[in-house]
């Protein structure tokens, strides 16, 4: 009589995790499809932002090449003038193209860093909500941000060797 009930027992257990299981796998297929997602558009952003600094460094050079080709035409009317002159058009249209330059790689550096900064964030988001979901329970405050340093430690680890 007891192997009947203990086999009863079991088949019940049984039946009421595979129902347990079939409405929660759902929900984690879809978070994680979600982050998987979030990701992708990440990646994206920062395979975009590698575009914009390699047009933009094209657009720099293009820049410096015309600085250029206007301070040789400067220099070539100046040199009628004289050696004071030359010299002037020289450093306004090499500053120019500096400072051009520099503006330029400001911009791309915000912007590489903002969206790095957003991956970075997403990633320890899914990191700590994976963790969450798997452990049953909510990390303490200490924990979490001590989880978050270390994935954006690894993360910086990282960043240059694939960036």
């Amino acid at each position: 009589m007891n192997f009947n009930l203990t086999l009863i027992g079991q088949t019940i257990s049984m039946i009421v995790f595979v129902a347990i299981a079939m409405k929660i796998w759902p929900m984690l297929i879809a978070k994680i499809d979600e982050r998987r997602k979030n990701i992708a558009d990440g990646i994206a952003a920062g395979d975009k932002g590698q575009r914009e600094l390699a047009d933009a460094r094209h657009g720099a050079e293009s820049i410096l090449q015309e600085a250029r080709q206007k301070a040789t035409q400067a220099a070539d009317i100046a040199h009628k003038r004289s050696g004071e002159i030359i010299a002037e058009a020289k450093q306004v249209a090499v500053a120019e193209g500096e400072r051009l330059i520099a503006s330029a790689r400001t911009e791309l550096t915000t912007a590489q860093t903002k969206a790095r900064d957003s991956l970075r964030r997403e990633v320890a988001a899914l990191a700590v909500t994976g963790a969450t979901r798997v452990l049953g329970r909510e990390v303490d405050a200490k924990t979490h941000a001590a989880l978050l340093d270390e994935l954006a430690a690894e993360l910086d680890k990282q960043a240059p060797a694939n960036g």
